[in-house]
């Protein structure tokens, strides 16, 4: 008898349906996906806008405030003004535009020279006030700390303190940056001889003939100690 031949049973392949599911279950994936970060885009543009506006925002503020240090500037020092002021008022019209410059941004130029208006209208008080402010908000500026700590001696000596304005040149002399420093020496050098201590100012002069033999002052202080050795 002829031998019967089996038929090879065919391996099931994915049906249509399955395929479907397939697609649905992708799809469903998809949309899940683009529900978690839809919110994290939105997120992220809006703070990128944010940013965006802050800078502009913040630029235009700034240009503003050196628009007024600017226009405080001119009268300060009298330049390019078509009626000049009086002396007084010339420094009450430059403290105003000064103090709105500070209103607008944080800054030593403005304070500086809010300091120096209030000096030469003599409010000494004020002025030392405004450069105390501007040395603790700004102790890393080493344009202006130099020059606010010289400006609250001279201050100070004004007002009759002797030893308030020795205290504070020795601040300005132990200050980090090299500014002043020779300054800082032989005025108190010179103070030292007025008040009758000659042995002190004498070791500030060699210290400054010492440390600073290229300053201006290095000469007087070689005098000074030629004299003290005749």
């Amino acid at each position: 008898m002829p031998k019967v031949i089996k038929k090879k049973t065919a391996k099931p392949t994915k049906t249509e349906e399955g395929v479907k599911n397939v697609l649905h279950h992708t799809k469903e994936f998809i949309s899940e996906k683009q529900r978690i970060l839809f919110p994290a885009v939105i997120a992220l543009v809006v703070i990128a806008v944010a940013v965006a506006g802050f800078l502009i925002y913040r630029s235009n503020v700034r240009n503003q405030a050196a628009a007024l240090e600017y226009e405080g500037y001119k009268i300060y020092y009298g330049l390019y003004q078509k009626q000049p002021f009086q002396k007084e008022e010339r420094y009450q019209k430059a403290l105003e535009k000064f103090r709105k410059a500070y209103d607008a941004h944080k800054s030593p130029f403005s304070l500086f020279y809010i300091a120096g208006c209030y000096y030469n209208l003599g409010k000494y008080d004020d002025a030392l006030k405004t450069l105390k402010e501007l040395n603790e908000r700004f102790p890393d500026d080493e344009r202006f700390v130099p020059l606010s700590y010289y400006k609250m001696a001279v201050i100070t000596l004004r007002k009759g303190d002797r030893e308030g304005y020795l205290k504070l040149l020795d601040i300005l002399y132990n200050y980090r940056t090299s500014s002043f420093k020779d300054l800082a020496l032989v005025e108190s050098a010179r103070m030292l001889e007025a008040m009758g201590k000659k042995e002190d100012a004498v070791k500030k002069y060699e210290e400054l003939t010492k440390n600073f033999p290229e300053s201006p002052f290095a000469e007087e202080a070689k005098a000074k100690l030629r004299e003290k050795k005749s």
